[in-house]
């Protein structure tokens, strides 16, 4: 699945047919309350090299890594204490039409003792703007930019009088996870090659080239006890009117952008979602129910999801 692709069908849909503006090539600036309760969004035109002001009774900052450097900014209380620590992805990746041809799955290893859920090892067939490949990893390194094109400055600028606090315990208290991500920064071609023969045994590096897949940046929080916590998974976080939410974590990917939305609708629009019920329902026909527990619905929309995919079943 290309996520690029159907996020780009998602987009024309919304300014073609729903009557959405798209701007691209825009920085945000600044976003903060103005006295009439709205925020005002300061954004420049990376191509006309203008700033202009837009004000929003609602503003969700989906971000990535940039997201905590943008809540940080809102000021609302919910955002104190709260950092970040950004570790890079690597992967190898392969294009050599007759080793691709040669997979069509994705298969998991194990993660290494002391290494973050994120770093299990996995080989998996990828269509990339139209043309398979093969990836092998993730292998992890260390930056301290938010983004993959961000500034080295990103995590300096986090820590904050109410977040050192959490930054240092978390510091403090994983040690397997800092050595972990020396040893990643520090392996070599041939390491690299050696971990994919695991999976690959006939591997040959003259195949397979390094890329940097992107940044995630991992929440660090609050807590009463450690006195800090490093998170893993995904979390929006909130104002008390609802009127900004920023989503935060280390895997705000495909497979968890439809509960991420849901989380935010109930979060900040729960006065509408009784009148929103019927159409969510219509667009999500388990919302609302555990699929766990049902499983004739389960194998329903499996066999749907199944078909409108075009997926061979297995």
């Amino acid at each position: 699945m290309n996520y690029g692709a159907l996020t780009r069908l998602l987009f024309s849909y919304l300014t073609e047919t729903a009557g959405c503006t798209l701007h691209t090539q825009h920085d945000v600036l600044n976003i903060k309350r103005g006295p009439d309760g709205r925020w005002q969004v300061l954004v420049q035109d990376l191509r006309l090299n203008t700033q202009r002001t837009v004000s929003a009774r609602f503003v969700f900052i989906g971000a990535g890594g940039g997201a905590l450097s943008l809540l940080q900014k809102t000021g609302i209380p919910e955002s104190k204490g709260v950092g970040g620590f950004p570790v890079s992805g690597q992967f190898l990746r392969c294009t050599n039409p007759e080793i691709v041809a040669q997979h069509h799955a994705k298969v998991y290893g194990k993660a290494s003792v002391g290494a973050p859920p994120m770093s299990v090892p996995h080989l998996d067939t990828r269509m990339i703007d139209g043309k398979p490949a093969l990836l092998f990893g993730p292998y992890a390194g260390f930056s301290t930019r938010f983004l993959k094109y961000g500034s080295l400055m990103d995590l300096p600028r986090s820590i904050r009088p109410d977040n050192i606090k959490a930054i240092l315990s978390v510091a403090r208290d994983n040690w397997p996870l800092t050595k972990y991500l020396i040893q990643q920064v520090m392996q070599s071609s041939s390491e690299r090659m050696s971990a994919l023969r695991d999976f690959v045994p006939t591997a040959r590096s003259k195949d397979w080239e390094l890329v940097v897949a992107g940044q995630r940046v991992q929440i660090i929080k609050e807590d009463a006890e450690k006195g800090g916590v490093l998170q893993f998974g995904t979390e929006v976080i909130s104002s008390a009117d609802g009127s900004v939410a920023a989503l935060l974590g280390a895997s705000p990917g495909a497979s968890t952008a439809a509960p991420i939305m849901l989380t935010v609708l109930k979060k900040c629009f729960a006065e509408k979602l009784p009148e929103w019920d019927a159409k969510l329902k219509a667009m999500i026909p388990s919302y609302g129910q555990t699929l766990a527990n049902n499983p004739d619905l389960c194998a329903e929309l499996r066999d749907k999801t199944t078909k409108v995919l075009q997926l061979e079943e297995v």
